[in-house]
């Protein structure tokens, strides 16, 4: 059996998941796996309620995301998950270390079959993934004794990055990116762009990026809660619609409720304000290093652009299960302001660069009139020396003087810019020897007046 974004052997893993539902008495097996002419199938009793799925030779994952109960056990409400294109998964280290050291596939198969489900159904998926350390201290753990260095910490993540990003890749047959990023390479602009511009490469070629900090190099990055932070940071760079975050608890509560027995649980937050950050309480387990705060700290983040984050058990294999089929089991945490929104008030409101790029009447009609992006051909030259990223005016020169029709990002620096002025975008490799894309302003990044 095959599956388009999964190995061959899928079967052992449907087992295993289909026996531990069923120790957990949320499921009766009443039949088995059995190869047919439809490939197999399993007949099965969940909560009283008799099923039977089945499985087709071209996809056996997917009608196992409908083998749930049909009450989910939650604390939680149900909710129905807002529509969206591209989310960022985050999954921390307490959902991958194993009780005995090293990682464990356990909860990982549940969080990529909900990759795998959303992937089928056209959207694009992310994960921000930690868990290295984790896996390095179970081949080396005399590396991680009381007093350790930093070096030796970060000797741990390079010991277990191969072991992390195989985890994940002996789930998917479609090809898995590892992408290593630090907080240094999304401050500084170009590094920035090149990144985002992987990211999106690689979704396009229908690769799942798996991002993690480049522990190995970063001593800073090594702190509370930074792959939280860092998904946030991701979830921008990719312009997603939503943030999900994987925790080891059913989602947000009014106090700790391993300590504190009257804890409410918390559906819903329209507002991260000061009050609701002090219901976070500390770090989350051993394995891991980010608590409930850094998790709305990182949405608040997220928020102020525009995207929604999400919070659920990713323990709860049922939980996840209908999350792959948009009900959500946890916290919503609304963003600040629509997404929309946020990106046309950045771009209004933006320093910009030293310049401006200089157009023609076409052009200066096409983006008025069509919102168009702006294209080499219709570029008449550049004032300044602004670099690729910088915030720039777009003018038109008319006989009564210099008007300003736009503002946007350039994908390219001022003397690029006037090197392709006037060409066709796809001369743009003949003239520069390199490309960062056809357009010079992409309407998504472009505001008028």
């Amino acid at each position: 059996m095959r599956l388009p974004g999964f190995t061959d052997a899928v079967v052992q893993p449907h087992r295993d998941f289909l026996d531990a539902l069923q120790a957990e008495g949320k499921l009766q097996l009443t039949g088995g796996f059995a190869d047919g002419s439809g490939g197999a199938y399993v007949l099965c009793n969940v909560d009283g309620l008799a099923q039977a799925q089945a499985i087709v030779a071209t996809d056996p994952l997917a009608p196992l995301m409908t083998v749930h109960a049909a009450h989910v056990a939650s604390p939680f409400p149900e909710q129905a998950l807002p529509s969206w294109r591209r989310a960022v998964l985050k999954v921390g280290s307490s959902l991958l270390a194993a009780d005995g050291g090293g990682l464990s596939p356990r909860h990982a198969l549940g969080l990529a079959q909900f990759v795998s489900a959303n992937v089928l159904a056209g959207r694009e998926v992310v994960i921000v993934s930690s868990g290295a350390v984790a896996a390095g201290r179970a081949i080396l753990p005399r590396a991680d004794e009381p007093g350790a260095a930093m070096a030796a910490r970060q000797a741990l993540a390079a010991l277990g990055q191969a072991q992390l990003i195989g985890l994940w890749q002996r789930f998917f047959e479609r090809p898995v990116a590892q992408v290593l990023l630090t907080h240094d390479d999304l401050r500084n602009r170009r590094r920035y762009l090149n990144a985002r511009a992987t990211l999106n490469e690689l979704l396009r070629l229908g690769a799942l990026p798996v991002v993690n900090e480049n522990d190995t190099v970063s001593v800073d990055e090594l702190k509370l809660g930074d792959n939280d932070n860092l998904a946030a940071t991701v979830a921008a760079l990719v312009d997603a619609d939503a943030l999900f975050i994987a925790t080891d608890i059913d989602g947000l509560y009014s106090a700790d409720p391993r300590t504190h027995a009257d804890a409410r649980p918390l559906h819903e937050v329209a507002e991260l304000n000061d009050a609701v950050l002090a219901m976070a309480g500390g770090a989350g387990s051993v394995a891991g290093t980010g608590g409930m705060r850094t998790k709305l700290e990182a949405a608040a983040k997220a928020g102020r652009v525009g995207i929604e984050t999400y919070l659920f058990n990713g323990r709860s294999g049922e939980v996840v299960r209908a999350l792959a089929q948009d009900r959500l089991f946890g916290t919503r945490i609304h963003a600040a302001r629509s997404r929309e929104a946020a990106r046309k008030h950045w771009l209004r409101h933006a320093p910009l660069g030293e310049g401006a790029i200089l157009i023609d009447a076409g052009a200066a009609q096409a983006m008025r009139e069509k919102g168009a992006s702006l294209l080499p051909g219709g570029i008449t030259g550049a004032d300044g020396a602004f670099r690729r990223g910088d915030m720039v005016q777009v003018c038109w020169n008319t006989d009564a003087g210099r008007v300003c029709v736009a503002r946007g990002v350039s994908q390219y620096a001022a003397d690029d810019v006037r090197r392709i002025a006037g060409r066709h975008s796809r001369d743009i490799q003949t003239v520069l020897g390199y490309n960062y894309g056809g357009t010079v302003v992409h309407r998504d990044d472009l505001v008028l007046p």
